[in-house]
């Protein structure tokens, strides 16, 4: 019984010892950050972070004409000395667990992001699953000053506009923190990210008055893919380019690709609704060769052409035989753009070779991007048209010119 009773007073005084709440951190004690933007200066990174405003994004704007969100920017040695000299010109400390987007600035991912990854993949309290994007002609900074119009908060904004851009248009790619330092390390392959540019005066995009127009005349907008070549950025692909290397790396989900009509006056819209890619790499006589198989599946969308009876079977054979060979021509000229310009494996030929043969890439890795460069890829593309919408014939076939 005694020995009972001893047990019981060591537990209640070891549960004395236990706190559950001794780093328990108030909400109104933080300034919960959503986007972060991160520029160069000389030798010092310039940290921006947008902040929620609680109150103002509670109320609606009509009520307190408020803006939803403020920015911080300081500089620093480090990004963290960065992040902690905010707190000298913000009343709460920043919060980074909900961040949702981080723009990179052009100058920095030329000079090498690589400190600033350490910074993000390091500190504890940052989750891993926001986008990352590209400056592309700006200050990063200027990303998260411009006010959206169907978003309140503009982070949420980028961050719902490269997802949803990801799913509906090829050129862009919607990459985490975690995706980018994976092919960062990883050996054949080199990383790229969706650039970002401003339409219009930055200036102006800040302003209430932007957002109260039918028409803004400031906006952000995703454009092509940036290369790197390690953790350094060393240009931009072209849209044409940019929905090739995400065709041949199987990140598209749903795009929309055009066909010539057989008059040679207008278009066919082909919707693709599902794609498939499988990339090889193999040896041959001692030299490495690339193989692509494309397989996509696609819906007629749009069609300008004045004679198309789209009811017959080869109308539809001789649409697929034109958008196999588009896909292909497109792919085979971005493959070879980047091995001439850039001389990088972004799409990833070197891990394929890493897996089908170990030995060789021992040999070949400390050089692989000479190889690549002239490595030749071989591209298949199968084309099958599933549907063509409500009607048959364009009613254009009707109208009377």
């Amino acid at each position: 019984m005694r020995r009972k009773i001893g047990v019981l007073v060591i537990i209640i005084l070891l549960l004395n010892l236990l706190s559950g709440c001794w780093n328990r951190r108030e909400l109104n004690e933080l300034a919960i950050t959503v986007g972060l933007a991160i520029d160069k200066s000389e030798d010092q990174y310039v940290l921006t972070a947008q902040v929620v405003i609680p109150g103002a994004v509670a109320a609606t704007r009509a009520a307190g004409q408020k803006l939803p969100v403020i920015t911080y920017t300081e500089k620093g040695t480090t990004v963290f000395e960065a992040a902690r000299r905010m707190t000298t010109i913000s009343p709460r400390k920043i919060y980074f667990p909900h961040l949702r987007i981080l723009v990179i600035g052009e100058e920095l991912a030329e000079d090498g992001i690589g400190e600033v990854l350490d910074f993000l993949s390091r500190d504890h309290e940052l989750r891993t699953d926001f986008y990352v994007a590209v400056a592309k002609d700006m200050k990063a900074e200027n990303a998260l000053k411009v006010l959206p119009a169907l978003e309140d908060i503009p982070a949420s904004k980028l961050f719902t506009s490269l997802e949803t851009s990801e799913k509906a248009w090829a050129p862009t790619v919607a990459v985490t923190l975690d995706e980018l330092i994976s092919e960062l390390v990883s050996e054949g392959m080199q990383p790229s990210l969706s650039g970002i540019q401003i339409r219009g005066d930055v200036q102006e995009g800040e302003k209430l008055n932007n957002v109260q127009q039918i028409d803004p005349d400031v906006d952000l907008q995703y454009s092509e893919l940036a290369v790197f070549k390690g953790e350094k950025l060393i240009g931009w692909l072209n849209e044409s380019e940019s929905k090739a290397v995400n065709y041949v790396l199987g990140n598209v989900k749903s795009t929309i690709g055009e066909v010539p009509c057989p008059e040679g006056k207008g278009d066919v819209a082909i919707e693709v609704i599902r794609t498939k890619t499988d990339l090889k790499a193999k040896v041959e006589n001692g030299s490495p060769k690339g193989i692509v198989e494309i397989k996509i599946e696609g819906n007629v969308g749009d069609v300008q052409c004045k004679k198309l009876d789209l009811t017959k079977t080869k109308t539809i054979d001789d649409l697929e035989k034109k958008s196999n060979k588009d896909v292909k021509k497109l792919v085979e000229s971005s493959i070879k753009s980047v091995q001439e310009e850039f001389k990088v494996d972004v799409f990833g030929f070197g891990e394929a070779i890493h897996r089908s043969n170990p030995d060789y890439w021992k040999k070949v890795k400390k050089e692989w991007d000479e190889k690549f460069a002239d490595m030749p890829v071989e591209v298949k593309a199968d084309v099958q048209i599933r549907r063509i919408g409500k009607i048959g014939n364009s009613p254009n076939e009707k109208i009377k010119e």
